[in-house]
């Protein structure tokens, strides 16, 4: 969940709300100002911050104020002009729709590349390099666009399954050399969160793709990629941001691991597509030497 929306929980007192007012009504203002000049805008006494922050579960304040202000920037960063949720209306005719919908794919790829952090890039990577086979986890529709992942691992040699039916076997069967990807919009899905305890008995290595924000998912993985976090989760017209935040990340992680061994892995993925690939065209963009 967001930060921005537990702020709007009922989880405050009355004084305690007219600073979180204050705070989504100044929003990045309130980079430069202090406790102490927040509380005289706002009536309050500085403690007030303090208490905000315990119980948004923050050390403090400042660490606090710290994740806002990056949660507004992120927020304010891209999807200005298209409703994630709702990309166009009833009145725009056919091309109106395609070219929204393209305009929503483009910054959907800028917002997820945002959202990369270098660190937790390399130590993914890493972990899909190290891994003797991956198993990847997730409800049925996110699974339906893993296929094209899967194949592309396979054919540099990478063994990938997608765990579609017995999820809780596959993930009891899997041991040290397995990498688990964990793949959810929310982070809390029953169904992929109940699967974390038979990983972490097997000490399988955990790699999330998920949500912006805390979730019982990113919790427990060892590792977290987000996914650009747009859309509601049924009042919308489809997963238009979600679908391609995931296939933009998985196409990362393939790219970063055929790059960590890239003139090998070349050679393989040739030699494999001459021996199996019999497509023929007459284009001559097409054509092979």
């Amino acid at each position: 969940m967001l930060l921005t929306e537990k702020m709007k929980q009922d989880l405050f007192s009355k004084s305690e709300r007219t600073v979180i007012d204050y705070l989504f009504a100044e929003r990045e203002r309130i980079h430069d100002k202090t406790m102490k000049q927040i509380a005289e805008v706002t009536y309050t006494h500085p403690s007030i911050l303090s208490r905000i922050a315990m119980k948004l579960e923050f050390a403090g304040w400042l660490e606090l104020k710290e994740q806002f202000l990056e949660e507004i920037e992120y927020l304010n960063r891209h999807f200005s002009d298209i409703d994630a949720n709702e990309p166009f209306s009833p009145k725009d005719n056919l091309m109106v729709v395609a070219n929204k919908l393209a305009a929503l794919k483009q910054m959907t790829i800028e917002d997820t590349l945002s959202l990369l952090d270098h660190e937790a890039f390399e130590q993914a990577v890493t972990m899909l390099c190290e891994a003797r086979h991956i198993k990847v986890f997730s409800v049925i529709h996110n699974l339906l666009l893993c296929h094209d992942f899967k194949s592309k691992m396979n054919r540099i040699g990478k063994q990938v399954s997608l765990c579609e039916f017995d999820a809780e076997f596959e993930a009891a069967n899997s041991d040290e050399t397995t990498c688990a990807l964990l793949i959810s919009y929310t982070g809390e899905s029953d169904y992929t969160v109940g699967l974390i305890p038979y990983l972490k008995k097997q000490r399988v290595p955990v790699l999330a793709l998920t949500s912006l924000g805390e979730n019982a998912i990113s919790h427990q993985a060892d590792c977290t990629l987000r996914l650009t976090t747009r859309e509601r989760l049924y009042s919308k017209i489809g997963s238009f941001t979600t679908n391609d935040s995931i296939h933009c990340l998985l196409d990362l992680l393939y790219a970063g691991v055929f790059s960590k061994d890239y003139e090998a892995n070349m050679a393989y993925k040739v030699q494999i597509s001459k021996r199996f690939d019999h497509r023929k065209s007459s284009s001559e963009v097409m054509q092979e030497d």
